[in-house]
């Protein structure tokens, strides 16, 4: 005899669930990441109390079955069929040896599956319980970084603001240099007041935090806290790079019309200014570490060995910076065209006096080393971003030393 008992639900469960995974607010609110590890497949679907679960889970095949439709069947087996069960396995004879061994080594093969899901299992329940402690200390987390951004409201609100007006000024400085010929002077000399006026609000605004002693090289006057160290050398390195930008803002407009050899002149000093930046950027932190890791209160000896670790660390940096530097330099001094040379008259008729770059008549034509002919105007331009040739894309130019001819500038922080 088999009875059937549909498995009813409503419609209010069934819109609460997606994917197996029952996505009700409290849940959400209660268990954030185990949710999304469930929703995402990671996870089997738990109940909200975990307690509830069955510590053995019913693999029984026998009398009660659960149907993938969410029906439950009963089979009531009478005692004629167990006596025709009996018989059958005392009369199978000889066969029975064949059938207990091809039972066997299907029973080697679903127990290996079975160790394989076993395993998963206790994997999935490993990356669950991480994910329940997770939970437990996040609020808590979250009310300590609330309270933190609270206690250094003032820091926050200044150290975002450098940064986005910093990148917007360094998109507004490559747009100015790729006008070229373009530019105007009043808006280069209104972004230069602009700039100005910036930094000299920021250092007024924060004229209690000794702002201005690392950029002498001079340590602060007192060992500044942990967080306070970064807010300075946070606020000094965005604003000595903002000053660098006024400084290129100044190169653009004495090269405003530009062009040909003044074109690559610009683009060499603006990569010797970037240069020079990162070579100031880099000992400009030295002397809030110092003062910061010269503190007498962990002891004599303890401050003084990692204040020197710093220093050596620093040492090997700052020399990397300083060979960058007179690299950038000796290809300012060289006036000669590191990537070719001028061509001459029969050269250019040759290759038919026009550029590929800018398809019109070559203006100061440049014989590139694969022998291929452009303007000087163009192929300095093309130079500032790559090191092939055009055409054939054959390295031409060397790569020593990374150009910053666009105008751009370094938008990574540094912190030590």
């Amino acid at each position: 005899m088999e009875t059937s008992t549909p498995n009813s639900s409503s419609p209010t469960t069934s819109n609460s669930r997606t994917f197996g995974v029952n996505l009700t607010p409290l849940r959400v609110f209660r268990y954030p990441l185990s949710t999304f590890l469930e929703y995402s497949g990671l996870l089997r679907t738990r109940p909200d109390n975990p307690e509830s679960e069955s510590l053995i889970p019913d693999n029984s095949d026998g009398s009660v079955g659960n149907s993938s439709n969410g029906e439950v069947s009963i089979r009531i087996v009478g005692s004629g069929e167990n006596d025709r069960v009996d018989d059958g396995s005392v009369m199978d004879g000889g066969g029975g040896e064949r059938e207990e061994s091809g039972s066997s080594v299907e029973g080697s093969t679903v127990g290996g599956d079975g160790n394989n899901n076993r395993d998963s299992s206790y994997q999935r329940y490993d990356i669950h319980q991480v994910a329940r402690w997770i939970e437990q200390f996040l609020p808590f987390t979250l009310l300590l970084l609330v309270v933190f951004i609270r206690q250094h409201l003032q820091g926050f609100f200044v150290v975002i603001w450098i940064t986005a007006f910093m990148f917007r000024s360094n998109d507004i400085l490559r747009k100015q240099t790729a006008l070229k010929g373009e530019r105007k002077i009043t808006v280069l000399l209104g972004y230069f007041l602009v700039f100005m006026l910036h930094i000299t609000g920021i250092y007024w605004w924060n004229r209690k935090d000794d702002l201005l002693y690392p950029l002498l090289m001079v340590p602060p006057k007192v060992i500044p806290p942990f967080w306070h160290a970064i807010f300075i050398i946070l606020v000094n390195d965005t604003m000595v790079r903002q000053a660098a930008m006024a400084l290129k803002l100044v190169l653009l407009m004495y090269y405003k019309n530009g062009r040909g050899h003044n074109f690559r002149r610009q683009g060499q000093l603006l990569t010797l200014v970037e240069y020079m930046l990162l070579l100031y950027r880099a000992v400009v932190p030295t002397p809030v570490w110092y003062r910061f890791f010269l503190n007498k209160d962990y002891g004599s000896l303890f401050s003084s060995l990692i204040t020197g670790l710093y220093l050596t660390f620093k040492l090997t940096s700052v020399v990397e910076k300083v060979r960058s530097f007179f690299t950038a330099l000796k290809a300012l001094s060289i006036k000669d065209i590191h990537y070719g040379s001028h061509a001459t008259p029969e050269q250019v008729n040759a290759a038919g006096d026009l550029c590929a770059i800018c398809q019109e008549k070559m203006n100061t034509p440049i014989l590139l080393r694969c022998k291929h002919i452009f303007c000087e105007d163009c192929v300095s331009e093309w130079f500032e971003r790559e090191r092939t040739c055009p055409l054939c894309r054959a390295l031409v130019r060397p790569g020593d030393l990374t150009s910053f001819g666009d105008g751009s500038t370094s938008l990574l922080f540094q912190l030590f």
